[in-house]
């Protein structure tokens, strides 16, 4: 297989849309670094991309530990030279619950994960994309349609999700001068092996439980594709890919 010509890291990429993503990008001839807290489903994620696992890189890594994100970012280097893409894809969600009873230790969880592990990746992109030759680079936000409109019992996940948004806007601006392109992507109902619960119903505003469409998450992994196949003076600042029936717009 010949060398990548584009370097991409994904967080999460042991499962859900951040598998799918991987695998995509890794299809497309991307050299990609495969990022998350375990390392048997990172490298499940290297087995199914087959004969371009050879451009994958697998590093264990917690981004809501500096030291941890500054080692992925740093084996990413070492490995590959640069980085062209960064899709910011780990997050948690707390247990559902009402906003008085959640925990201050699950509050905490999902700001470490969802909201500060996207800061400290970013920035460690941002060191590597800004002195690169050929500079500058592309980073994608996961913001999920919970940057938008929130689920019942899920207040630490739609914070850390709007908060993603204003993230995403002072990346975008303050990467101009060093060519770094940021955008962030609002994903509504994907199926993966993360929502099979989903099949079950979700709980609804009016507290009554309905069955919601879905839809494949392959159309996600075009999204990125597509993003990311812009030149750099070109952006795709804020993107929404959802099931088209899934109770979002309208008085649901």
């Amino acid at each position: 297989m010949a060398a990548p010509k584009r370097i991409a890291l994904v967080t999460g990429a042991g499962s859900g849309i951040g598998r799918q993503i991987s695998l995509a990008l890794l299809r497309e001839g991307y050299g990609v670094a495969l990022a998350g807290r375990r390392l048997e489903p990172l490298q499940e994620t290297a087995r199914l991309a087959g004969a371009a696992a050879e451009n994958a890189l697998v590093v264990s890594a917690d981004v809501a530990d500096p030291a941890s994100v500054k080692s992925l970012f740093e084996r990413t280097h070492d490995r590959f030279g640069r980085l062209d893409l960064l899709f910011n894809n780990a997050g948690i969600f707390a247990p559902p619950v009402s906003l008085e009873e959640l925990s201050f230790e699950q509050w905490k969880s999902a700001v470490d994960i969802n909201l500060t592990g996207v800061f400290l990746c970013t920035q460690e992109a941002f060191k590597i994309m800004k002195d690169q030759s050929p500079r500058g680079g592309r980073i994608i936000n996961n913001g999920s349609i919970s940057a938008h409109a929130p689920r019942p019992f899920s207040v630490s996940y739609t914070a850390t999700k709007h908060a993603i948004t204003g993230l995403t806007k002072s990346t975008s601006l303050d990467g101009r001068r060093y060519d770094i392109a940021c955008g962030q992507i609002d994903i509504g109902n994907a199926s993966t092996d993360m929502t099979t619960l989903m099949k079950k119903g979700t709980l609804q505003a009016d507290g009554s439980t309905k069955v919601e469409p879905t839809m494949d998450a392959e159309h996600v992994a075009k999204a990125i594709l597509y993003m990311d196949s812009l030149p750099l003076d070109a952006n795709v600042q804020f993107m929404t890919v959802m099931a088209t029936n899934m109770p979002f717009v309208g008085r649901g």
